[in-house]
């Protein structure tokens, strides 16, 4: 196996001819699709990976400068890309991976056809008029609570983002999602992901998106996806009735129709009632 997909544990499945490419977000790993890949494996190459650092990739290749900001995580995904001689992929990415995807597709837009952004925010940080939903002290408690107690900080906010109170298993499997990961590089992580702004680059970005949004969602607000949708070409929006940051755990029969009528639709220069009529 190439050095590349044994670094990110890459995992192909599905029987397609059409190549779908899922992208964790912070603290998770590829197994964080687990309810979504079956629906897929049909009609599609289903692609999976750990990004460097996480799930069962190979931490012996992390480089803290490399992943210290998103451009290092796009990497990973170019990477994978290049080694399987992807084209045309659909791009499915969530929360971080959301901004991470369109990093790649920047820079190598060829080989993207459409990216599917889940919860996406492009600037956490309030800025003036823009509501990112975070304040400069909150982000600087999320990275004191990690550095001082990771586990206890995720049996804390598992259950926050997952926002399912009525099926507290869902925050369970999410907490041991959390919990593979090691503690300095969820730190990074975070920092990487929490000091980013990528607001400028949605303006040179084209390729056709669609950004799901969650009703509530405590970590992307409304705010967040209305601005990638305002600032950014052939972008479309559909809040979701999910609730919480994870709806591709907590409502994946929405998140997979959602994603497959995006996919379905060729004409993306039409109206978003005229795209889901």
């Amino acid at each position: 196996m190439h050095p590349i997909l044994i670094r990110n544990n890459v995992k192909i499945l599905g029987k397609g001819n059409r190549v779908i490419v899922f992208a964790h977000g912070f603290g998770c790993a590829q197994s964080s699709w687990k309810y979504m890949t079956d629906a897929f494996l049909d009609d599609f190459k289903v692609i999976l990976f750990d990004y460097v650092g996480s799930g069962s990739s190979d931490k012996t290749q992390y480089d803290y400068h490399k992943y210290s900001t998103l451009e290092g995580y796009a990497c990973d995904v170019l990477d994978i890309i290049e080694t399987l001689g992807l084209k045309d992929i659909i791009f499915v990415g969530h929360s971080v991976s959301s901004m991470i995807g369109m990093i790649a597709a920047l820079q190598k837009p060829e080989a993207f056809k459409k990216l599917i952004f889940i919860g996406p925010s492009p600037r956490y940080l309030n800025d003036r008029d823009y509501i990112g939903g975070f304040e400069a002290a909150d982000i600087k408690t999320i990275f004191t609570q990690i550095a001082e107690d990771y586990v206890s900080w995720t049996k804390a906010i598992a259950p926050i983002v997952m926002n399912k109170a009525e099926e507290p298993e869902l925050a369970g499997f999410l907490q041991g999602c959390f919990e593979e990961t090691e503690p300095s590089i969820a730190l990074a992580f975070a920092m990487a992901t929490f000091k980013a702004d990528y607001r400028d680059d949605l303006k040179k970005f084209d390729i056709p998106s669609l950004t799901l949004q969650s009703s509530n969602d405590i970590m992307a607000p409304l705010s967040a996806g209305e601005y990638i949708h305002q600032n950014t070409r052939n972008n479309f929006f559909v809040v979701m009735k999910a609730t919480g940051h994870f709806p591709h755990i907590s409502k994946p029969e929405e998140t997979i129709r959602e994603i497959k009528d995006f996919i379905a639709h060729e004409n993306i220069h039409t109206t978003r009632d005229e795209l889901y009529a």
